[in-house]
């Protein structure tokens, strides 16, 4: 059973938890800005300790990817990478807008065909944003988007759901054209844990002294996601 340390701090939010066997042994999170530089690293660092202390060896760190804040994603995968290399373990990656559906896919009855659009805030009416199936198979790949009529109505002809920290600014604009709000919360580390257990399996690390994040600022046009 692969014991995996996660870490978010893509957003305005900053959470660490540890998972073993695809169960949730302990997390922290804090729901402020600003607080990734004080709070990420004593966080991990009690995670850490109760990994220690109860004989449970670390198999990998897994950091959330992007896209997101510059300065957020830039402390995450610095400590992700410097405890991955002091403990010799592994280092996965999990996609910002990924990490969003798990919740939803847990904890909403969706149709079979439905379509989800997890989006990160951007500025004014401009998102980040995905569409996958239910699988998290990409229907569209990852860009940044200005929000209007007609930015999503040739995925409208399924249900189209629509959540996270970018969605609250557009979700009247968007219901009235007959797509699906399931509110703005942030990605949780405790919910990296089903697709860094699935990368644990498919092998698909990271490496160390290379891996950057995906950042708001700089795009994802150009930037390949890790699926």
């Amino acid at each position: 059973m692969n014991c995996i340390l996660h870490i978010e701090t893509s957003t305005d939010s900053t959470s660490v938890a540890l998972s073993q066997g695809g169960a949730i042994l302990a997390e922290e999170e804090v729901r402020e800005a600003m607080r990734a530089a004080t709070d990420a690293a004593p966080m991990a660092d009690r995670m850490l300790s109760f990994a220690d202390s109860h004989a449970i060896p670390l198999d990998a760190v897994a950091v959330s990817a992007g896209p997101g804040s510059y300065t957020g994603l830039r402390i995450g995968t610095s400590l992700a990478k410097g405890l991955a290399y002091g403990r010799g373990v592994k280092l996965l990656s999990v996609p910002t807008l990924e990490l969003l559906c798990v919740p939803i896919l847990l904890g909403e009855e969706l149709p079979e065909d439905a379509l989800l659009l997890p989006m990160l805030d951007a500025r004014r009416m401009e998102v980040y944003a995905a569409i996958y199936d239910r699988a998290l198979h990409p229907i569209r790949k990852v860009q940044p988007d200005i929000v209007d009529e007609a930015t999503y109505a040739e995925f409208l002809d399924r249900p189209l759901y629509f959540f996270g920290p970018g969605a609250e600014k557009c979700h009247t604009m968007l219901e009235s054209l007959g797509a699906h709000y399931l509110g703005c919360e942030p990605p949780l580390a405790r919910w990296m844990m089903p697709l860094a257990e699935q990368r644990m399996l498919r092998g698909k690390t990271e490496d160390i002294a290379y891996f950057e994040p995906t950042y708001l600022k700089e795009g994802v046009r150009n930037t390949p996601q890790n699926t």
